[in-house]
């Protein structure tokens, strides 16, 4: 089983931006977490981050026959991009959305989640911890689909 996890703008600045929001954790941290939540699952995983819209469509749309399953973090993009929304409807790969912050708690701005429309299931406000749990749900979700 393979997954591709991806991570929005901004994520590579955890443990900078915003602390007491994202934690004290920095991206490399989340980056270890998430390979040892895959391995020890028996996952094999690609992680990605880009701050740019069109590069995390462009891996989106690259999954397409390569990758089981999508966790994907869109960050700021899950309020405003269409266009990521569209790559994960296109390429048909189950996907579950992750927030670290709960952001159903936060601006109102914050409150649509586009990306999470293609989505299966999505979690949030549960810090590193949620990506785990994406991945777990996925690898069960995929299994029992068999």
């Amino acid at each position: 089983m393979k997954f591709l996890i991806i991570n929005g703008p901004n994520i590579n600045m955890l443990g900078i931006r915003e602390p007491s929001v994202y934690g004290r954790q920095d991206y490399a941290a989340l980056k270890q977490f998430i390979s040892d939540t895959c391995s020890e699952n028996g996952i094999e995983c690609e992680l990605f981050q880009s701050n740019h819209e069109g590069a995390i469509v462009d891996r989106i749309q690259s999954a397409y026959g390569v990758f089981d399953g999508i966790v994907i973090n869109p960050a700021a993009y899950t309020h405003t991009s269409i266009a990521i929304l569209d790559a994960l409807k296109a390429v048909a790969i189950p996907a579950v959305e992750v927030h670290i912050s709960d952001v159903s708690a936060r601006e109102d701005f914050r409150q649509i989640s586009y990306a999470g429309m293609a989505c299966i299931k999505t979690y949030m406000g549960l810090g590193f911890e949620g990506y785990r749990q994406a991945v777990i749900y996925l690898k069960n979700y995929l299994e029992a689909d068999k």
